[in-house]
């Protein structure tokens, strides 16, 4: 028996229904390359090959790469299942053969890793089709948006592609038991379409997304005193990153995430007051009535469309 290492964020997941409920919404075939990041003892692995697939699973735990060996010792033959041993937050997916659109992400993540993975694989210019993750169920909700509010985090998210809340997974479903419920969330449709038609140059930038990762960060200090990070509690803390905007300019991706941070700034302001760091008042107050926003409306309360609007048009 390998027991969890807490300093690696080790949760294992033994609820077959909420694997099964993974691989569904990934809607895996025999045809698809599935990445697969932190397999631990390979329950999730297990159903994933069994639908044909093929596999490519990054283990950062040592001690599993032998167990992992041994209980699938002929798909790892066959090359049905590729085994990697490393960080996959060092790793570049084109390190790993695989080609942009041309894979698909499943895995049961540590908590503290959640937003710099997911920026990793949306801002990437080798993104999967689609990525189904189980995350702290406070930061699913959030990025769905489940309570209708919009935040720095749902709209990150949603510029990339369409998350979907698929369902709530009791904290007993782990071993060792976290202190949360977690949630399956998928996240479809991923591209860059988003900012490419945003561009007006016709050139493709890199993808900035560091407001997101600060509002993940933001969810687990605010939400639970220690977070569950697949088997442990928050430690180490997340990774500060550097932005990825490009030096000099200011494209319309940058523009767009200022945009929205600044309107986020002070939620207990008026969308319009937040954003006087960014435009004059009186081109504010036109801009708003030219898109038929009303003066007294806050940041939450725009949908991803009119903030894309609003970013055109101060622009």
């Amino acid at each position: 028996m390998i027991p969890a290492k807490k300093s690696l964020g080790q949760n294992f997941l033994h609820s077959m229904g909420a694997v099964h409920a993974m691989v569904e919404a990934s809607r895996v075939t025999k045809d698809d390359i599935v990445l697969e990041i932190g397999p631990g003892k390979g329950v999730l692995t297990e159903f994933l090959l069994k639908t044909g697939a093929q596999v490519i699973a990054v283990e950062k735990d040592d001690r599993m790469i032998p167990h992992l060996s041994e209980r699938f010792g002929g798909e790892v033959t066959s090359g049905k299942l590729k085994l990697i041993h490393g960080d996959i937050l060092d790793m570049s997916p084109k390190d790993l053969g695989i080609l942009a659109g041309k894979y698909k992400l499943v895995a049961n993540i540590p908590y503290y890793i959640t937003g710099e993975l997911i920026q990793k694989f949306l801002e990437t210019d080798t993104q999967p089709s689609l990525m189904t993750l189980m995350l702290q169920k406070e930061v699913a909700r959030r990025i769905v948006a489940k309570d209708a509010k919009e935040s720095i985090l749902s709209l990150s998210v949603k510029a990339y592609g369409s998350p979907k809340y698929i369902q709530t997974v009791s904290a007993g479903s782990f071993n060792p038991v976290p202190s949360v419920d977690s949630a399956i969330l998928l996240i479809d449709n991923i591209s860059d379409q988003f900012f490419i038609e945003s561009n007006t140059t016709g050139q493709t930038a890199s993808l900035p997304i560091l407001p997101f990762i600060k509002a993940v960060d933001g969810c687990q200090s605010k939400t639970i005193d220690s977070v569950p990070v697949g088997g442990g509690i928050l430690n180490p803390p997340p990774r500060v990153l550097s932005t990825s905007f490009k030096k000099g300019g200011m494209d319309s991706q940058e523009f767009f995430f200022k945009l929205i941070k600044a309107g986020f700034a002070h939620k207990r302001k008026k969308l319009i007051r937040n954003l006087e760091t960014i435009a004059e008042k009186t081109t504010l107050e036109n801009t708003f009535s030219a898109l038929s926003i009303a003066i007294d409306t806050r940041a939450e309360d725009l949908d991803l469309k009119q903030w894309k609007t609003l970013a055109h048009a101060l622009k």
